[in-house]
């Protein structure tokens, strides 16, 4: 039995921190080019000026990172990509796929009680997240029969 590849990334924080991300930029240019001439006495060089245009797009990045959680699941396994880590747990390990009230997030409840947060599937984003969760349900349901 071989089924498809269900992937799910959030939606709206990647709207937020693309437009986040280059207001950032957008300011620390304008603030670096702004720096060479200032009335207050303070030299401040070339170097100074690509340092704060650099400064900008570092935190750019850094931003961009919260766009990187990514959950990959099919007939086998679920794959869950966070912001720093990345596990990948066949569906036999899993006891449920769950989203407890209140919280941001989704997450896959292991044993011992463990559990790994699924930051992809995010409660901002609703439907969304309603239809990672029944997708990622009904996989571990099909495999864990």
């Amino acid at each position: 039995m071989t089924a498809d590849v269900v992937e799910f990334r959030p939606k709206k924080i990647r709207l937020v921190a693309g437009a986040s991300a280059v207001f950032l930029v957008v300011v620390f240019t304008v603030v670096g080019l702004l720096l060479g001439d200032t009335p207050t006495g303070v030299i401040f060089r070339a170097s100074d000026q690509v340092a704060m245009v650099c400064l900008g797009v570092l935190l750019a990045c850094g931003v961009l990172l919260l766009t990187r959680p990514r959950v990959r699941a099919d007939a086998e396994g679920v794959e869950v990509r966070n912001v720093v880590t990345a596990h990948r747990f066949t569906w036999q390990q899993v006891l449920h796929v769950s989203f407890p009230d209140g919280a941001s997030w989704a997450r896959l409840e292991l044993p011992d009680d463990e559990y790994v947060s699924i930051m992809a599937v995010q409660a901002v984003d609703r439907d969304h997240a309603v239809a990672a969760v029944r997708a990622l349900r009904e996989l571990h349901r099909a495999a864990t029969r």
